[in-house]
């Protein structure tokens, strides 16, 4: 019984200290406007530049929609799928200088991607000129 114990500890300990000190893994967006979850998303760093990209739309409107108010080469494509967060380089405890794509008019905004709660949510704040002028959406980090 010990020895089961002492495996079992060994094996699950890794779990409880997961590494939430990154951006970096998949998060579930919240609706302004309802507060109910509206998408999954994942979230990673390539050659030192924080990416997201939009994985799963919940309960959208319609069946595969596109981002038909894009500009270039996301216009007309699928939602699902689309990287929609770009261009950000880390700053201290945040990471910013990027850009973030609303799909659901196509317009792009600076970005700023703050971690809080020990790593388990995300602010996210889209801006135009000053990051005093925008909104902020809080993503929750799916375990």
């Amino acid at each position: 019984m010990k020895k089961l114990m002492l495996t079992l500890l060994i094996l699950l300990t890794p779990l409880a200290f997961a590494d939430n000190s990154s951006p970096e893994g998949t998060w579930r967006t919240i609706d302004d406007e309802t507060g109910e979850p509206k998408s999954l998303v994942s979230v990673w760093i390539e050659n030192g530049e924080l990416k997201g990209r939009i994985e799963k739309l919940l309960n959208p409107s319609e069946p595969n929609p596109t981002c038909e108010e894009c500009k270039g080469e996301r216009k007309d494509q699928p939602i699902e799928g689309m990287t929609f967060l770009w261009g950000l380089s880390q700053k201290g405890d945040s990471w910013k200088g990027g850009t973030i794509l609303d799909p659901a008019n196509g317009k792009e905004y600076k970005a700023k991607v703050t971690l809080t709660e020990d790593g388990t949510l995300l602010d996210v704040r889209g801006y135009i000129g000053l990051a005093a002028i925008g909104r902020t959406q809080t993503w929750q980090r799916v375990e």
